[in-house]
């Protein structure tokens, strides 16, 4: 009897499932406003890392840049400054103007900061995470961007490599997450996004190592919205990426059967459409 009443529930669970979906497609949520928070971004220095964070400082988000390159994370602290300027110029323009301080976004402090960190190495994850707690503050928002490809078949590919692939894809989400996580949960607030794959969803020939990361990390932030669900901290919310392969360098010239790998400006614009509080995944 217990077996048909938890059938029935399930049953009834699914579909108002698909009801809530259907409902939220018709009435989009509200934008989500990053103005004046700390938005963290790992690999920040090329590809879609840095066409986040060029989106969030148009968003007025004060940025942590991370990048293993120095040199490619200052040129894109470079870019979002002069993003930046733009945007103190235009409210200058608009108060000049007479438009009144309501219709302007809230004035923020805009500024970015770029710590050069190997997010494959755990202890320099932690050290530099303390870094920013010290001269910057605590993070609101942690995306988890930063990733690699060895772009070998299984036998061909050096030991070395394939152990490199899986800490930064996907053994580095634990140690930021466990940086960052606990005070969120102190304050319950906070939002983390993992960019995965859709090689985290199906597999293809001679990325063995890479689908595995990919699997793990989905894996780990289905997990980890879980577990914040089960503790009842709804104000931190968990969004969940898996773009197509997108050309930032790492997958050029790169397809599978019929498709090429997706402009990086695309997936960025149809990744920014798509406002979900909860859980996200996404195919571009």
């Amino acid at each position: 009897m217990n077996i048909v009443v938890e059938f029935f529930v399930v049953t009834f669970k699914v579909l108002w499932a698909f009801v809530l979906a259907a409902a939220r497609w018709l009435v989009r949520p509200k934008e989500k406003s990053v103005a004046g928070q700390v938005c963290l971004i790992t690999g920040a220095g090329s590809g879609l890392g840095r066409l986040f964070a060029l989106e969030f400082a148009r968003r007025r988000a004060l940025l942590v840049l991370w990048d293993i390159n120095t040199q490619s994370n200052e040129e894109t602290a470079g870019m979002v400054r002069h993003i930046y300027r733009d945007l103190e110029a235009a409210d200058a323009a608009a108060l000049q103007a007479g438009n009144g301080e309501e219709e302007i976004l809230p004035h923020c402090n805009l500024q970015v900061f770029t710590y050069t960190c190997d997010v494959g190495k755990r202890e320099n994850v932690y050290l530099t995470a303390e870094r920013v707690r010290k001269e910057v503050g605590e993070v609101s928002v942690l995306v988890n961007n930063a990733g690699v490809v060895s772009g070998h078949h299984l036998l061909e590919c050096p030991d070395e490599l394939i152990e490199r692939t899986m800490m930064v894809n996907c053994h580095a989400h634990f140690w930021t997450t466990k940086a960052f996580l606990p005070t969120m949960l102190e304050i319950n607030h906070g939002h983390i996004v993992t960019v995965a794959s859709s090689l985290g969803l199906f597999s293809t020939a001679g990325v063995e190592d890479y689908c595995a990361s990919k699997f793990g990390v989905v894996g780990f932030h289905e997990s980890l919205s879980h577990e914040l669900k089960a503790a009842e901290k709804d104000g931190i919310k968990t969004t969940l990426v898996c773009p197509y392969l997108v050309d930032t360098g790492m997958f050029r010239g790169c397809r599978i059967s019929i498709f090429h790998v997706c402009s990086s400006a695309l997936s960025l614009t149809l990744i920014m459409l798509c406002h979900a509080d909860v859980h996200l995944l996404k195919l571009i």
